[in-house]
């Protein structure tokens, strides 16, 4: 199936480069000739830590830099040679992410035609279209994912594991992927086999417990974790070496403390507004990881032998309880969508209607969050009721995605069926 690339496929692929490609000229031109700029903000933030790395200084330098510094490493060709090289090299990663979302699905035994109408999802989309063509660097990371998922499918552990650790130092919300491949590699015991089965009577919450732990000793979860170990912390020892506390700081800690007043998608936001000065505004932004925690743990027990749909859900969870929620943090679960998207036994009508009710739950937060920014009126409440219908949405789409989920066997089987 990889090697066998069909007419849509030729077509589908350059296409989805060169809508970008015009989105970044366009881009450009607005930037000189208009207002309103086409260009994130964060683009610019990335380009001046960039300089920084030029000129033999921290790309710490730059306040708001909040990143991992290989992302300013790797954007020193906007000083070098062109402003727009950042901007191309994004879009280069979107599009890589509807191949890796095309690789993976061929890898599950879909027909390539299917494969292509799947990942035309992401690659079609107008949201990953215009967040890379701005110059938002997300599509670095959802490679980086679809990649480790890639590898972890076909069972090349050293590379998944060297892409993981890299991917949890770009940014760190994958760490939360670990529990569910940890799962998903360890020694699955059969029950009623070896000396467990003689005198199964016996058998306490003592020696399950111990079986279960010592399902972790298996060479393949221990190569896996040394390995991305490696990484990461290889990674975190040479910048903490370069720039000191401020790389700790800047890429890690402060997005644990975090408090963003602005408003933004979080049901918490308000909460946050309002106790801004208050001495217990801090642990309030400390108890707000404890339903994402909760809700982690329970998807990676119950679904961590697809990891595709587990890793879905986790993201989805993380983004909807997260105490800062914005656009760009979508994308993190929309390019795992397509590998679920096949699995689902929804109709079109159901998909439809449920798409539309996702756009409905933005458009009801746009409206009060437009009259704040543009003309100046006071509707953070309008705006925090918003947010708490949009994450009702949300949850009440991931309950119907896992209620219509048929695990990878039995849809294979169904589409030979068909």
């Amino acid at each position: 199936c990889l090697l066998n690339w069909r007419r849509p496929k030729h077509f589908l692929f350059p296409a989805s480069f060169i809508i970008r490609l015009a989105l970044v000229i366009y881009g450009d031109y607005q930037d000189r000739t208009m207002e309103v700029k086409y260009t994130d903000i964060d683009y610019h933030v990335f380009t001046d830590a960039a300089r920084f790395i030029t000129q033999g200084e921290s790309p710490y330098n730059r306040s708001t830099y909040r990143y991992t510094p290989v992302l300013a490493w790797i954007l020193t060709p906007n000083i070098y040679l062109n402003f727009t090289f950042g901007k191309i090299l994004f879009i280069l990663c979107d599009v890589l992410t509807g191949l890796l979302i095309y690789q993976y699905l061929c890898l599950r035994g879909i027909s390539s035609e299917v494969a292509c109408r799947v990942c035309s999802l992401w690659l079609l989309n107008p949201l990953p279209m215009g967040v890379s063509s701005r110059g938002n660097a997300e599509s670095i990371l959802t490679a980086l994912v679809l990649c480790t998922l890639l590898c972890l499918e076909g069972r090349r552990l050293t590379w998944a594991a060297a892409l993981y650790g890299l991917s949890v130092h770009m940014k760190i919300y994958p760490v939360t992927y670990a529990l569910p491949i940890a799962l998903a590699l360890r020694t699955q015991v059969t029950p009623g086999v070896g000396r467990e089965a003689v005198h199964p009577q016996r058998r306490g919450w003592g020696s399950s417990l111990w079986g279960f732990l010592r399902s972790f000793l298996n060479g393949e979860l221990l190569l896996f974790a040394v390995v991305a170990a490696i990484v990461f912390f290889g990674l975190g020892a040479l910048f903490y070496h370069m720039y000191g506390w401020d790389f700790l700081h800047e890429t890690y800690l402060y997005h644990l403390t975090r408090r963003d007043i602005r408003h933004n998608f979080s049901p918490y936001f308000y909460m946050l507004y309002l106790t801004a000065d208050s001495e217990w505004s801090q642990w309030l932004g400390l108890a707000a990881f404890v339903p994402q925690l909760a809700l982690l743990l329970l998807v990676s027990w119950v679904h961590h032998r697809d990891l595709a749909l587990c890793c879905f859900l986790h993201t989805a969870i993380f983004v909807s309880f997260n105490k800062v929620c914005t656009s760009q943090y979508f994308l993190w679960y929309l390019c795992l969508l397509p590998l679920v998207i096949p699995n689902l036994s929804l109709s079109t009508w159901q998909g439809v209607a449920l798409l539309a009710l996702w756009f409905t739950g933005q458009g009801a937060w746009l409206g009060p969050a437009y009259f704040l920014e543009f003309k100046g009126h006071n509707t953070f409440l309008a705006i925090w009721l918003a947010g708490l219908l949009f994450l009702v949405i949300n949850c009440f789409i991931l309950v119907q995605i896992v209620v219509h989920y048929r695990p990878v066997a039995q849809a294979a089987q169904g589409r030979k069926d068909k």
